[in-house]
């Protein structure tokens, strides 16, 4: 495992998680306190996708794989950095992002099923029922032991998240 990352080298970095741990929030606070700019994972999905998942059915492996595709040529545009947010849920799924993007990080936000379930549920607006969290945590293969990986906790504050998570950035050290 690496246990120290050039600061020269990370920029390209992806805030992950289950539904509901908060990678938008922490994706653009980050992505601003560290001027790069920010792609939003979940505007890249398909109608099928967005039908599918509006209506409590979870997605495939295959059903990803467009999505994962397009996420991976977003990062490749990328040259100067980019904070992307994507639940990158399976250890496959990180793979194919860091094959398209050697340099990757990962910030991981964990957080637990009722306190991912209860923000989902108070979400407006957005594509992905509540009914899919338990999907969620059953696909969930976590990063921990996987090089390039920050744990944070999703349930601290946002500002802290955040300044943890450049703090790590700049210090080019795991946690």
């Amino acid at each position: 495992m690496d246990s120290a990352i050039s600061s020269s080298k990370l920029t390209h970095v992806v805030v992950m998680g289950v539904a509901g741990c908060g990678k938008s929030s922490v994706g653009a606070a980050l992505a601003q306190a560290e001027g790069l700019p920010l792609i939003e994972g979940d505007d890249f999905h398909g109608e099928a996708n967005r039908a599918k998942m509006a209506q409590g059915v979870p997605l495939t492996d295959e059903d990803r794989q467009g999505w994962l595709d397009r996420l991976a040529r977003l990062l490749q545009q990328h040259p100067q950095g980019v904070v992307l947010t994507c639940s990158a849920l399976k250890i496959a799924y990180r793979e194919r992002l860091r094959a398209a993007c050697p340099n990757l990080a990962f910030v991981y936000l964990e957080i637990g099923r009722d306190a991912a379930l209860a923000r989902v549920a108070n979400r407006s607006a957005h594509f992905f029922s509540a009914s899919l969290v338990d999907s969620q945590f059953a696909t969930l293969q976590p990063p921990l032991g996987e090089a390039r990986v920050l744990p944070l906790d999703a349930t601290a504050e946002l500002t802290q998240l955040q300044q943890q998570a450049s703090a790590w950035l700049h210090a080019g050290a795991l946690a």
